[in-house]
Order: structure tokens, then sequence, then C-alpha cells
């Protein structure tokens, strides 16, 4: 991925996101059927969002990010 599709993949992640957590402040509606799982929506939008950023340092400082754990 280049920087710019990597802004566009932290925009779509960051408005997801967004509209999840709106979704989810909104009240119950007793005698619906189905509910999507809001909060799960928002922790990968938020994963996303994480990786999006780590991808975006790497892309502009040039150096890759290196595990303090695996350090190969």
């Amino acid at each position: 991925m280049d920087l710019t599709q990597t802004w566009i993949g932290l925009g779509v992640a960051a408005a997801v996101f967004a509209l999840a957590w709106v979704m989810h402040r909104r009240p119950y509606v007793p005698g619906r059927i189905w509910r999507v799982p809001w909060v799960g929506v928002m922790w990968l939008a938020l994963l996303a969002v994480i990786l999006m950023i780590a991808h975006l340092v790497t892309l502009i400082s040039g150096q890759p990010l290196k595990s303090r754990f695996m350090p190969f």
C-alpha cells in the first residue's frame, strides 16, 4: 500500500468506528429481531485504525517497525 491508500484506509476505518459508536449509543427498541454487535465492529475498526497508523509511521519514516519481543 502506498501513502494515499493508507490515508484512505485510515479515514474509512475511523468513519466505521464513528458510525458504530453512534449506532451503539442508540436506545434499544423492543421487538427488534436482530441487532448488529456494534461493540465488536468498534473493536475491529479500532484495530484497523491502529494498524493504519503504524503503517503510516513506517511509510513516512522509511524504517519498518520492529517488535521488542521478536528482534529478527
